[in-house]
């Protein structure tokens, strides 16, 4: 049986802990995360950059805004990803990073967050579309192993926090 104490620290845990994560990753300079951002990109979507599926983002800039982190940044692809920080992308993606997170590691369904308004895509809608269709087409299987633990190992804590400050829903 749990306790409100244990269903109180687990709501303040997935409330509190992306705003501890934020201070730091604000030191961060911009182009430090950029790189990492566009190693990261070229390490998942390498096989549909090779299968030239990423044409439809040359000369397209797609937002991505992480609320709670405060990481906002803008990316497209022209033969390499590029990453720049915040002007005037063709669309925007939005959403908390436990969603974001959740929905990398394949245990939420992206159309579902939009519809409860957890997800949100402002913008050139077609072009969103787009995006969100290659980003379900990444096979989570197929990336890097590192990445994918840890990815799988964030996800399942969240799942648990989530239960846990919800018990209703266990």
């Amino acid at each position: 049986m749990q306790t409100p104490f244990l269903n109180s620290m687990a709501k303040q845990l997935l409330e509190f802990g992306p705003k501890l994560a934020r201070r730091p990753l604000g030191l961060v300079p911009f182009r430090l995360k950029a790189e990492i951002l566009e190693r990261l990109l070229g390490l998942l979507l390498a096989q549909q950059a090779s299968d030239e599926e990423l044409d439809f983002l040359k000369g397209n800039w797609v937002a991505i805004d992480i609320l709670d982190l405060g990481l906002r940044f803008e990316v497209s692809f022209d033969s390499r990803w590029l990453v720049r920080e915040p002007e005037a992308a063709a669309v925007t993606f939005s959403g908390q990073s436990k969603e974001l997170l959740l929905v990398a590691a394949g245990k939420e369904d992206p159309d579902t967050l939009f519809f409860q308004r957890k997800l949100s895509i402002e913008g050139d809608t077609e072009l969103g579309l787009e995006v969100k269709n290659l980003l379900l087409s990444i096979e989570f299987d197929t990336m890097p192993s590192p990445l994918r633990h840890s990815i799988e190992k964030l996800a399942m804590v969240i799942l648990q926090l989530q239960l846990k400050a919800s018990p209703e829903l266990a």
